[in-house]
């Protein structure tokens, strides 16, 4: 006998985010390009040995991310990232044969962890202007569906469903865990967060690897009703976030003139993106999230390659639901976004695009 895997596991795609050779302006990854609070760093080069030789302990820090998010400890958890939110979601509700709802394009490690645990997914697309297809979602719900996710504002697109909308999917599938990723919550300032305790199967969550500029520390929340998350954190693992990060993230919190001033920069960025792209004939929709997404056809590769030549990375999102030919770019601080729009221009003239725009106008 041989060892083998779960067929669930032997037949799961495998995601393979291009992190190598990232050398250059990172406008890929939809990170804080700029980094993160000085008084993180100052907190980390006050940490001594004593907090790495013991296993770290996140209820106190749990507290105050439940303070900042005006909800009772007992129904927030802090997570790996907001992808082991996913995991944990997965893990609890999920039976082979259940079905999850995914409206896509959108995060691909919804699909991953669902796929793993061996339920179906059943995907929505959107609508051709990225929309959220919510009678079509409302159509798909049966009795076998245990989870629905939905990225808001979503990933790659940068569109938004309305609360509206969201509380209509939560009240139309009360036997299903109903995920609302609000992991560009700060650029957006619109949440479901209030509704947590009202409706027993929703959950929401949120990171600190954007607007706070902390993705190495791999933080995230995870908000549900108070019986829902005991169930939860049957699953998680009791250290599942590093005694570093608990360390450093109340610090993090503490300083919202930082983020505020870092969003405001991204917003300023995002409307700046958007009319270069207007002036240049790109087709884009209207991002609420700290990136957006521009149409570029059959000079998406040149366009990419000719970028990182001139030292700005950005996000090829072909191969996504609906995208076929589209490119992601992420925005960062007022320089960054000025030095992003000079090498745009001579980029989009070096690979013909220019040439090409100017004689369909003329046609």
């Amino acid at each position: 006998m041989t060892l083998r895997a779960r067929t669930a596991v032997q037949e799961l795609k495998e995601y393979h985010p291009p992190l190598g050779g990232r050398e250059g302006l990172r406008m890929d990854f939809n990170e804080n390009i700029s980094g993160c609070s000085p008084r993180v760093l100052a907190e980390l080069r006050s940490l001594n040995g004593e907090l790495l030789n013991r296993y770290p302990e996140r209820e106190s820090t749990e507290r105050v991310v439940a303070e900042f998010l005006g909800l009772d400890p007992a129904r927030v958890l802090l997570t790996n990232g907001v992808d082991e939110g996913i995991h944990l979601l997965c893990e609890t509700y999920l039976e082979p044969g259940d079905e999850v709802l995914i409206v896509v394009p959108t995060f691909s490690m919804y699909e991953i962890y669902a796929l793993a645990t061996g339920a179906r997914v059943v995907s929505v697309p959107s609508a051709d202007t990225f929309q959220f297809p919510i009678e079509a979602v409302q159509s798909c719900i049966t009795s076998n569906t245990r989870l629905i996710t939905i990225a808001n504002p979503n990933n790659p697109t940068g569109t938004v469903a309305s609360n509206q909308d969201l509380l209509r999917i939560v009240a139309a599938a009360p036997g299903a865990a109903v995920l609302v990723d609000e992991a560009y919550f700060d650029f957006y300032g619109t949440t479901l967060m209030p509704e947590i305790g009202r409706h027993d199967n929703l959950f929401v969550a949120r990171t600190f690897s954007k607007a706070f500029g902390l993705a190495g520390f791999r933080t995230g929340v995870l908000a549900g009703s108070t019986e829902q998350m005991r169930l939860v954190r049957r699953v998680a693992s009791p250290y599942n976030v590093n005694g570093v990060a608990l360390a450093c993230l109340p610090e993090a919190i503490a300083d919202q003139q930082f983020v505020s001033d870092y969003v405001q920069q991204v917003k300023r960025g995002r409307a700046l993106l958007a009319a270069e792209f207007d002036a240049a004939g790109i087709r884009h929709w209207p991002s609420q999230a700290n990136f957006v997404l521009g149409y570029f056809g059959e000079f998406r590769t040149a366009f990419v390659q000719e970028m990182r030549r001139r030292g700005i990375l950005v996000r090829d999102r072909n191969s996504d639901p609906g995208c076929a030919g589209c490119v992601r770019i992420t925005l960062g601080t007022d320089d960054q976004n000025q030095h992003l729009i000079r090498e745009l221009r001579v980029t989009l003239d070096a690979i013909g695009w220019n040439a090409h725009h100017a004689t369909a106008v003329k046609g």
